[in-house]
């Protein structure tokens, strides 16, 4: 809780993929911890990439989660708190638009929340809810990647089937990492249309 308003706030981390989202998830949860604040972590039942009930970082590092149905669940974040003053939830593009509302519910409860998730699609175009939280967040962070084309900075995410771009018309959520995105620069990221 801010000491002067007496209230809570949102954070919200983006930027593409392994541009180090989690990881500063992580790293604050770290720090929230050592200052003795009680925490309590979210992500969405779709990403079980590291595991079922486990936020995770591409390099590794791993923290327990409370997994919520992205769609039908997310008051459940709300409703399944015991008294946290931290409330952190990851890959919170592949929540419902309702993220919005719970983000903000938590924060006029007095609640620190900090967000993670990517705020583009493959396409490039904005990944909702992340926008809205960033336009109604009190702190944004947006990270960037290395291109992995040509090395300069990387603000997108490049899907790939079989070692191929993405087709413009393919769905929008496909959980993946190494084996199905890259990060790439504006320059260097391109989308197949025929």
């Amino acid at each position: 809780m801010h000491k002067i308003t007496n209230s809570g706030w949102v954070e919200v981390v983006t930027g593409c993929m392994f541009s180090g989202k989690t990881e500063e998830l992580l790293r604050r949860l770290r720090r929230a911890e050592i200052a003795g604040q009680e925490v309590a972590v979210f992500k969405p039942a779709l990403d079980d990439r590291y595991g079922d009930a486990t936020v995770g970082s591409h390099n590794g590092r791993q923290w327990d989660a409370t997994v919520v149905d992205a769609e039908a669940g997310v008051w459940e974040i709300a409703e399944s708190l015991n008294g946290e003053q931290v409330v952190a939830i990851d890959e919170a593009n592949f929540f419902s638009e309702e993220l919005v509302e719970v983000c903000e519910a938590l924060a006029a409860d007095d609640r620190r929340v900090i967000v993670s998730g990517t705020d583009q699609t493959f396409r490039g175009e904005p990944f909702e809810p992340v926008p809205r939280l960033i336009a109604l967040a009190e702190y944004v962070d947006k990270y960037q990647a290395i291109c992995a084309v040509c090395g300069e900075p990387a603000t997108r995410n490049q899907r790939l089937i079989d070692g191929e771009p993405a087709h413009v018309e393919d769905p929008t959520i496909m959980v993946g990492a190494e084996e199905s995105y890259e990060a790439r620069c504006r320059n260097c990221h391109t989308l197949r249309t025929e």
